[in-house]
């Protein structure tokens, strides 16, 4: 009996080790140390907060994770080499160029990751649903603003089918004025009180948010690429879970 209670008390000692976020936070911080990062996208370390970000996502070492649109891999060469290492898995979609299959998925660390879904992309995307699924949690980040309406709700709608119950989708974009008109301005910025409904809409709870991205300098007004603005735009994070 003795040597039951002593496995049973190990046992759950480890699995609270594993769930810990303070672990997992300090094997992304190791990560982002990591020499396949380039000094452009350690600069941008400080403006982004990609540690907290996770931290917030609850982001754990050995899930199962889908990054949509990666594009030259920012996110994907802490959040790789941090799953990797710890029996997690990466997965890539949606606009996932061969530049990146070739020179960001080879890359020492990244051995568990995968790419699906190669015909869809931001530009155009039909009702579809994700190649393999079971997912703790999904991310995307400055993507949501890129789809058209109707194409956003086939993506979130696959999110939303691709996730375990319980699981997270995490979303970060530049914020749009509530209720301000679409322009050539504001194209790039999203509307976060419209994101919140559309992720309820098919099937979210909206979880929480945060305003560590917060920039009051920011009047939202201007394009998300003009100087001084660039690097600097309000964002929202929000929080979505499956029930």
């Amino acid at each position: 009996m003795k040597k039951l209670t002593l496995l049973a008390l190990t046992l759950i000692t480890q699995q609270a080790v594993a769930a810990d976020p303070a672990t997992t936070r300090g094997k992304i911080e190791a990560n982002l140390q990591g020499s396949i990062r380039e000094a452009a996208e350690v600069a941008r370390d400080t403006n982004r907060k990609p540690a907290e970000v996770l931290e917030f996502f609850g982001l754990e070492d050995d899930m199962k994770v889908l990054e949509i649109s990666p594009a030259t891999g920012y996110w994907s060469k802490f959040v790789g080499p941090t799953l990797c290492e710890n029996g997690g898995e990466l997965v890539f979609s949606v606009g996932v160029s061969d530049d990146f299959k070739n020179n960001v998925m080879t890359l020492p660390g990244l051995e568990c990751t995968s790419a699906i879904n190669d015909p869809v992309n931001l530009g155009s995307i039909p009702p579809f649903e994700f190649e393999t699924g079971d997912f703790d949690l999904v991310l995307t980040f400055w993507n949501l603003h890129n789809p058209g309406a109707e194409d956003r709700q086939n993506m979130n709608r696959a999110v939303f089918n691709a996730l375990k119950s319980g699981g997270i989708y995490g979303v970060v974009d530049h914020t749009r004025r509530h209720g301000q008109p679409t322009s050539r301005a504001v194209g790039r910025r999203l509307d976060p009180v419209l994101v919140i409904k559309e992720m309820v809409d098919v099937g979210f709870e909206f979880v929480d948010f945060s305003d560590m991205h917060y920039h009051p300098e920011d009047d939202l007004t201007q394009e998300v690429g003009t100087p001084g603005v660039r690097g600097n735009t309000d964002r929202f994070t929000l929080k979505f879970r499956k029930p």
